[in-house]
């Protein structure tokens, strides 16, 4: 299991569960204090109910967290409710009130970028969804980069990875297994989301055992459309090896199969990665008139 996913576990579970703990047992002195450490809880608990990856512990339990929030708040509120609003503080009460205002401050940005990533002011191109059997999800998608690390390289802007949830809302058999078809999306048939030509295909690269990437062919295995009533080229990247069923030229509709999910080019699991892109210029996509970010499900 890579540092990485052990780290963002443990800021999706342990960071919530502190200031979580912290809210319902500390022993306030004042409701002016209970009060900062309530909202200081409230925009870090739902800083990470919205950014973070939940499909790796559970899509479902990120609601979880969210109700022993309110009850800890509720609990912690019958404790205070008669004390007074303010005191004359000692200096390690100021010292730990300065901590919460910092810890607002920035958690207040981090949210308010979060809600800049839900829209997009830039023309977006209509597609089908190119999955159709189960519960999808978004693993990385929005107009920021702590929705979606693609924000962050120009020629992928508003792309989607896109994983599969099983009925317990996990992606996997496991928390990060090696074998492929552990993963729910894993050779799920893939559906072209427009009409259009079939511009280039790749059909031949092997699928990597995770974590292996493969970073000299960072699409992997993929079909790249041309769809109508659009200059953009639309690209779905690494489609399992051997799977893609369309020719370079070929004219396809929409809904017609045109390969598997898989897990080839620079992948850290089997996904679906989908974006537009016109001029080296990544360009938002949309279906059935939904723009998609982390922790969208399209079922």
């Amino acid at each position: 299991m890579s540092v990485s996913l052990i780290f963002s576990i443990g800021i999706l579970i342990v960071l919530p569960a502190v200031f979580i703990f912290v809210l319902w047992k500390a022993a306030f002195k004042s409701k002016a204090e209970w009060l900062l450490d309530a909202v200081t809880t409230t925009v870090i608990v739902v800083w990470i109910f919205q950014s973070g990856n939940w499909s790796w512990v559970g899509y479902y339990f990120r609601f979880l967290v969210l109700a022993l929030f309110v009850i800890a708040l509720l609990n912690s509120w019958k404790k205070v409710r008669k004390l007074p609003f303010k005191i004359k503080y000692k200096i390690n009460q100021k010292v730990t009130l300065g901590v919460n205002i910092f810890l607002l401050l920035i958690f207040s940005i981090y949210n308010i970028f979060i809600i800049s990533s839900y829209t997009t002011d830039e023309a977006t191109i209509e597609l089908s969804f190119p999955l159709q059997d189960g519960t999808y999800y978004i693993g990385q998608g929005g107009n920021h980069v702590q929705m979606n690390y693609h924000q962050a390289y120009p020629a992928q802007k508003y792309a989607l990875d896109i994983l599969k949830l099983n009925k317990f809302g996990t992606r996997a058999n496991g928390l990060y297994p090696k074998e492929l078809r552990k993963y729910h999306i894993y050779e799920d048939d893939l559906h072209s989301p427009c009409n259009g030509k079939v511009v280039e295909v790749q059909n031949e690269l092997p699928d990597l055992t995770p974590p292996e990437a493969d970073s000299e062919n960072p699409t992997g295995n993929y079909v790249a459309l041309s769809c109508e009533n659009t200059d953009a080229i639309i690209y779905l990247a690494h489609m399992q090896n051997g799977s893609v069923t369309v020719n370079q030229d070929a004219i396809v509709n929409v809904g017609q199969k045109i390969g598997k999910v898989g897990n080839s080019g620079n992948t850290s699991e089997p996904h679906l990665h989908i974006h537009a892109e016109k001029d080296g210029v990544g360009i938002p996509i949309q279906f059935n008139n939904r723009f998609l970010v982390r922790n969208s499900l399209v079922r």
